[in-house]
């Protein structure tokens, strides 16, 4: 019998060094949990090669069963037409996918009375020989821990997002903080979304990549998310997050997935070598000819003028262009003039029909739009923030389980608390990997003290 995995992580195929572990709460305060996830695996080196790893993190919007619905059919959806589209290139599955998602929570929101106008976040990540492409709508988050340092790949589709950018900009101008759940952009209420595409960011050994809601990125910061990512197994790492949201209220859902690249996931530098196909609408059937209005008046307009200033060719009368020249100049000179021009426009004629027939025999094909070896979509990274464990960090930490731990058992108050000492006393002596690790036990007394009491409230009911 093999050896139990921890919980979310997920076991890879040979052909993948790649490690990830997913998970998800209803949080404190949410009587239902309307965030999704998916994780489309690459059992094999030729499936990885073919159309890599797909993460995904979708946070639901609606009342009643409408938000669980929306960010359900994303999930769902998503990774299907991705797998679908992928030949294309997977920039263009990746969109497209999002794309189809979408038509399909407008189209069973507009048909169903209690799901109308529901809606979803959806962050996906695709991990290729060629990188990390994000596809990106609403306020979840994709981050890379490299290192010390932790970076925002994604923007937030928020009014909270916009209003930070404008301030910003203006400097030193106070500009009033909206709420932060004003979402600007999402999937599911109109028939076609605004897709951003972020990448491919390259890829090292040892990048740590986290998708979330924002019940995590609301709740703990950007460096204790990288921190935890950096000094512990990437299991403890993704419970350490989500223990954490716990700690401080979890007043929304929380998901994220975090994946660990290996040596297997290290950027290609061979696989950029292949334009990816960015055309939105794929081509039915074989290439048609195209008709090169352009270049073929230009032939004709040299045509025209070619016979007009051909002397012999009786288009002019005697009182017109080569009569009044005729009459101004010796007849030899007006004849030669004639015929200069007319050899110019005869030339224009030829160059003119030239390129009609280039043109008519290059396929359509030919004028797609493409994302060259080397360029990159997006302008992310967006946000970067250094994570390497302080002493003030470790505090900020322990505190928050201090606080929380008053609410807990004597029994789990007190190994809460002796892991929160040993945390002190080990970032007081410099060991802050050894405190992030202590830290990450006191979290974990929490989570599986809140997980306990959730069990004994579901057979306390189921008994009544």
């Amino acid at each position: 019998m093999g050896s139990r995995l921890p919980p979310g992580l997920r076991r890879v195929g040979s052909g993948t060094s790649l490690e990830v572990c997913d998970l998800t709460d209803i949080g404190r305060r949410r009587a239902s949990n309307q965030d999704s996830r998916a994780v489309l695996q690459a059992w094999n080196g030729e499936q990885y090669r073919r159309r890599g790893w797909l993460l995904l993190v979708a946070d639901g919007m609606g009342a009643h069963a409408a938000g669980e619905t929306a960010s359900a059919l994303a999930a769902k959806y998503v990774p299907l037409a991705y797998e679908k589209h992928v030949h294309r290139s997977p920039a263009w599955a990746l969109k497209a996918g999002i794309q189809q998602a979408n038509a399909e929570i407008h189209a069973q929101g507009e048909s169903t009375a209690g799901l109308r106008g529901m809606g979803t976040t959806c962050t996906t990540l695709v991990i290729l020989p060629r990188g990390a492409l994000v596809g990106h709508v609403g306020d979840s988050r994709a981050y890379r821990i490299r290192g010390t340092t932790i970076e925002q790949l994604s923007r937030d589709h928020s009014l909270a997002w916009e209003v930070e950018s404008r301030r910003m900009q203006a400097g030193a101008e106070v500009i009033p903080a909206p709420p932060k759940n004003i979402i600007t952009r999402s999937m599911g209420p109109h028939g076609r979304v605004e897709v951003d595409l972020e990448g491919p960011f390259p890829v090292e050994a040892g990048d740590v990549f986290l998708l979330c809601s924002d019940g995590l990125s609301g709740q703990v910061a950007d460096e204790e998310m990288g921190g935890f990512a950096a000094t512990l197994p990437l299991a403890e790492a993704a419970r350490a997050m989500l223990g954490l949201a716990l700690v401080r209220g979890a007043p929304d859902n929380v998901t994220l997935i975090v994946a660990r690249a290996g040596a297997k996931e290290a950027t290609d530098p061979t696989a950029a070598d292949t334009p990816w196909t960015l055309a939105e609408d794929e081509p039915q059937g074989p290439p048609r000819p195209k008709l090169p209005l352009r270049t073929l008046a230009i032939a004709a307009v040299g045509l025209l003028g070619a016979l007009v200033f051909n002397p012999w060719s009786g288009l002019m009368l005697p009182q017109g262009l080569i009569g009044g020249l005729l009459e101004t100049f010796a007849d030899g000179l007006a004849r030669a003039v004639a015929l200069v021009l007319s050899g110019v426009m005869m030339l224009l004629t030829v160059a003119g029909l030239v390129a009609a027939i280039v043109a008519m025999l290059t396929p359509d094909g030919s004028r797609a739009q493409v994302l060259k070896p080397g360029a990159m979509l997006g302008k992310g990274p967006y946000r970067s923030t250094g994570c390497k464990p302080t002493g003030a960090l470790v505090e900020g930490i322990v505190s928050s389980v201090e606080t929380a731990a008053d609410g807990l058992s004597d029994q789990e108050r007190k190994r809460a608390l002796d892991h929160v000492a040993t945390a002190r006393q080990a970032a007081g002596e410099g060991n802050l990997s050894g405190a992030m690790v202590a830290a990450a036990r006191a979290i974990d007394v929490y989570r599986r003290a809140v997980e306990d009491a959730r069990s004994n409230d579901t057979i306390r009911t189921s008994h009544d």
